[in-house]
Protein backbone atom coordinates (compact mmCIF):
# COMPACT_ATOMS: atom_id res chain seq x y z
CA UNK A 1 0.00 0.00 0.00
CA UNK A 2 1.20 3.48 -0.88
CA UNK A 3 -0.01 6.66 0.81
CA UNK A 4 -0.26 9.82 -1.27
CA UNK A 5 -0.87 13.05 0.63
CA UNK A 6 -2.31 16.10 -1.14
CA UNK A 7 -1.00 19.05 0.77
CA UNK A 8 -0.72 22.80 0.49
CA UNK A 9 -1.24 25.29 3.27
CA UNK A 10 -3.41 27.54 1.13
CA UNK A 11 -7.07 27.24 0.30
CA UNK A 12 -8.40 27.45 -3.23
CA UNK A 13 -5.65 25.41 -4.89
CA UNK A 14 -8.09 22.77 -6.15
CA UNK A 15 -6.49 20.15 -3.93
CA UNK A 16 -9.66 18.20 -3.08
CA UNK A 17 -10.93 18.19 -6.67
CA UNK A 18 -7.57 16.94 -7.88
CA UNK A 19 -7.49 14.26 -5.18
CA UNK A 20 -10.95 13.00 -6.16
CA UNK A 21 -10.31 12.77 -9.90
CA UNK A 22 -6.92 11.12 -9.43
CA UNK A 23 -8.47 8.59 -7.04
CA UNK A 24 -11.09 7.73 -9.66
CA UNK A 25 -8.40 7.52 -12.36
CA UNK A 26 -6.39 5.17 -10.14
CA UNK A 27 -9.47 3.01 -9.62
CA UNK A 28 -10.14 2.94 -13.36
CA UNK A 29 -6.55 1.78 -13.83
CA UNK A 30 -7.35 -1.29 -11.73
CA UNK A 31 -6.24 -0.19 -8.26
CA UNK A 32 -8.15 -0.34 -4.98
CA UNK A 33 -8.29 3.14 -3.47
CA UNK A 34 -9.36 4.76 -0.21
CA UNK A 35 -9.56 8.52 0.45
CA UNK A 36 -8.95 9.83 3.96
CA UNK A 37 -10.48 13.28 4.33
CA UNK A 38 -8.95 15.60 6.92
CA UNK A 39 -10.33 18.85 5.51
CA UNK A 40 -13.30 20.21 7.48
CA UNK A 41 -14.71 21.76 4.33
CA UNK A 42 -15.66 18.15 3.51
CA UNK A 43 -15.50 18.53 -0.28
CA UNK A 44 -14.80 14.81 -0.67
CA UNK A 45 -17.66 13.76 1.62
CA UNK A 46 -20.08 16.06 -0.20
CA UNK A 47 -18.91 14.55 -3.50
CA UNK A 48 -19.52 11.06 -2.10
CA UNK A 49 -23.08 12.01 -1.11
CA UNK A 50 -23.82 12.61 -4.81
CA UNK A 51 -21.96 9.54 -6.08
CA UNK A 52 -23.80 6.51 -7.48
CA UNK A 53 -20.82 4.54 -8.86
CA UNK A 54 -18.91 2.13 -6.58
CA UNK A 55 -15.71 3.28 -4.87
CA UNK A 56 -13.40 4.86 -3.98
CA UNK A 57 -14.18 4.48 -0.29
CA UNK A 58 -14.00 7.65 1.82
CA UNK A 59 -13.44 8.13 5.54
CA UNK A 60 -13.30 11.36 7.53
CA UNK A 61 -10.54 11.44 10.14
CA UNK A 62 -8.67 13.97 12.28
CA UNK A 63 -5.06 14.32 13.34
CA UNK A 64 -5.51 12.12 16.41
CA UNK A 65 -6.69 9.19 14.30
CA UNK A 66 -4.33 9.10 11.36
CA UNK A 67 -1.59 6.94 12.87
CA UNK A 68 -4.01 4.23 14.02
CA UNK A 69 -5.98 4.37 10.77
CA UNK A 70 -2.83 4.03 8.67
CA UNK A 71 -1.73 1.02 10.74
CA UNK A 72 -5.06 -0.69 10.04
CA UNK A 73 -4.99 0.19 6.36
CA UNK A 74 -1.47 -1.23 6.02
CA UNK A 75 -3.03 -4.65 6.59
CA UNK A 76 -5.86 -4.04 4.13
CA UNK A 77 -6.18 -4.80 0.43
CA UNK A 78 -5.91 -1.17 -0.68
CA UNK A 79 -3.24 -0.36 -3.23
CA UNK A 80 -3.36 3.38 -2.58
CA UNK A 81 -4.57 5.64 0.21
CA UNK A 82 -5.09 9.28 -0.76
CA UNK A 83 -5.03 11.80 2.11
CA UNK A 84 -6.81 15.11 1.53
CA UNK A 85 -5.53 17.71 3.99
CA UNK A 86 -6.87 21.11 5.09
CA UNK A 87 -5.47 24.23 3.43
CA UNK A 88 -4.01 25.50 6.69
CA UNK A 89 -0.94 24.86 8.81
CA UNK A 90 -2.07 22.37 11.45
CA UNK A 91 -0.94 19.26 13.38
CA UNK A 92 -3.14 17.25 11.04
CA UNK A 93 -1.23 18.49 8.02
CA UNK A 94 2.08 17.44 9.56
CA UNK A 95 0.64 14.04 10.49
CA UNK A 96 -0.55 13.52 6.93
CA UNK A 97 2.86 14.45 5.52
CA UNK A 98 4.52 12.09 7.99
CA UNK A 99 2.26 9.23 6.83
CA UNK A 100 2.96 9.79 3.12
CA UNK A 101 5.05 7.80 0.70
CA UNK A 102 4.65 10.71 -1.70
CA UNK A 103 3.39 14.27 -1.17
CA UNK A 104 1.62 16.05 -4.02
CA UNK A 105 1.73 19.86 -3.72
CA UNK A 106 -0.84 21.50 -6.04
CA UNK A 107 0.01 25.06 -6.97
CA UNK A 108 -1.74 27.57 -9.20
CA UNK A 109 0.54 29.76 -11.36
CA UNK A 110 -0.11 32.94 -9.36
CA UNK A 111 2.29 34.98 -7.23
CA UNK A 112 0.18 34.36 -4.10
CA UNK A 113 0.20 30.59 -4.59
CA UNK A 114 3.90 30.50 -5.38
CA UNK A 115 4.61 32.28 -2.09
CA UNK A 116 2.13 30.26 -0.06
CA UNK A 117 3.60 26.80 -0.66
CA UNK A 118 6.88 27.58 1.14
CA UNK A 119 5.72 26.51 4.64
CA UNK A 120 4.41 23.28 3.12
CA UNK A 121 7.69 22.63 1.38
CA UNK A 122 9.63 23.38 4.55
CA UNK A 123 7.59 20.74 6.41
CA UNK A 124 8.14 18.20 3.62
CA UNK A 125 11.90 18.82 3.73
CA UNK A 126 11.97 18.60 7.52
CA UNK A 127 10.21 15.22 7.46
CA UNK A 128 12.38 14.07 4.52
CA UNK A 129 9.45 13.05 2.34
CA UNK A 130 9.40 12.51 -1.39
CA UNK A 131 7.26 15.07 -3.17
CA UNK A 132 6.18 16.57 -6.46
CA UNK A 133 4.58 19.84 -7.43
CA UNK A 134 1.55 19.88 -9.74
CA UNK A 135 0.58 23.04 -11.59
CA UNK A 136 -3.17 23.07 -11.10
CA UNK A 137 -6.05 25.21 -12.38
CA UNK A 138 -3.81 26.77 -15.01
CA UNK A 139 -5.03 28.84 -17.98
CA UNK A 140 -4.76 27.02 -21.33
CA UNK A 141 -1.89 29.29 -22.37
CA UNK A 142 0.00 31.92 -20.44
CA UNK A 143 3.53 33.05 -19.78
CA UNK A 144 2.68 32.50 -16.10
CA UNK A 145 2.68 28.72 -16.63
CA UNK A 146 6.20 28.74 -18.06
CA UNK A 147 7.50 31.07 -15.37
CA UNK A 148 5.90 29.06 -12.57
CA UNK A 149 7.16 25.76 -13.99
CA UNK A 150 10.70 27.11 -14.26
CA UNK A 151 10.60 28.31 -10.66
CA UNK A 152 9.12 25.10 -9.25
CA UNK A 153 11.54 22.91 -11.20
CA UNK A 154 14.41 24.56 -9.35
CA UNK A 155 12.89 23.50 -6.02
CA UNK A 156 11.71 20.00 -6.78
CA UNK A 157 10.09 17.52 -9.12
CA UNK A 158 7.44 18.61 -11.62
CA UNK A 159 5.50 16.29 -13.97
CA UNK A 160 5.29 17.01 -17.68
CA UNK A 161 1.54 17.62 -17.52
CA UNK A 162 -0.42 20.55 -16.04
CA UNK A 163 -4.06 20.46 -14.98
CA UNK A 164 -5.84 23.19 -16.93
CA UNK A 165 -8.87 24.96 -15.40
CA UNK A 166 -11.69 23.35 -17.37
CA UNK A 167 -15.40 23.28 -16.57
CA UNK A 168 -15.40 19.46 -16.71
CA UNK A 169 -13.74 19.37 -13.28
CA UNK A 170 -16.48 21.23 -11.41
CA UNK A 171 -19.26 19.60 -13.42
CA UNK A 172 -17.90 16.17 -12.55
CA UNK A 173 -17.61 16.95 -8.84
CA UNK A 174 -21.19 18.22 -8.75
CA UNK A 175 -22.43 14.89 -10.12
CA UNK A 176 -20.33 12.73 -7.79
CA UNK A 177 -17.96 11.68 -10.55
CA UNK A 178 -14.30 11.93 -11.44
CA UNK A 179 -13.48 13.94 -14.54
CA UNK A 180 -12.47 10.76 -16.37
CA UNK A 181 -15.99 9.42 -15.81
CA UNK A 182 -17.81 12.64 -16.65
CA UNK A 183 -16.18 13.20 -20.04
CA UNK A 184 -13.86 10.25 -20.75
CA UNK A 185 -12.63 11.64 -24.08
CA UNK A 186 -12.20 15.23 -22.94
CA UNK A 187 -8.96 17.12 -22.48
CA UNK A 188 -9.41 17.31 -18.71
CA UNK A 189 -9.74 13.53 -18.51
CA UNK A 190 -6.63 13.05 -20.63
CA UNK A 191 -4.61 15.38 -18.39
CA UNK A 192 -5.74 13.59 -15.23
CA UNK A 193 -4.94 10.14 -16.67
CA UNK A 194 -1.49 11.29 -17.74
CA UNK A 195 -0.87 12.82 -14.33
CA UNK A 196 -2.00 9.65 -12.57
CA UNK A 197 0.36 7.53 -14.70
CA UNK A 198 3.22 9.83 -13.71
CA UNK A 199 2.28 9.83 -10.00
CA UNK A 200 1.88 6.05 -9.95
CA UNK A 201 5.38 5.55 -11.32
CA UNK A 202 6.78 8.08 -8.85
CA UNK A 203 4.96 6.53 -5.88
CA UNK A 204 6.13 3.04 -6.77
CA UNK A 205 9.75 4.11 -7.25
CA UNK A 206 12.02 2.75 -4.54
CA UNK A 207 14.55 5.55 -4.54
CA UNK A 208 14.12 8.96 -3.01
CA UNK A 209 14.43 11.95 -5.27
CA UNK A 210 17.31 14.26 -4.50
CA UNK A 211 16.27 16.82 -1.91
CA UNK A 212 17.01 20.41 -2.87
CA UNK A 213 17.59 23.30 -0.56
CA UNK A 214 15.07 26.11 -0.34
CA UNK A 215 15.71 29.21 1.69
CA UNK A 216 12.30 29.03 3.37
CA UNK A 217 13.17 25.64 4.89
Amino acid sequence: MKAITFVTQKGGSGKSTLCISLAVAAQEAGHTVCILEMDRQATVSDWLDHRTAPGPEVAQIDATQIEAVMERLAESAYDFVFIDTPGVDSPGTLSAIRAADLCIIPCRPTPADLRAFKPTLAAVYRLEKRFAFVLNQTPPRSYRIRDAADGLAVLGILPDVNIVARTDHQDAIGLGQGVTEFNPKGQAADEVRRLWTWIERRAQAGTRGRMKHVEAA
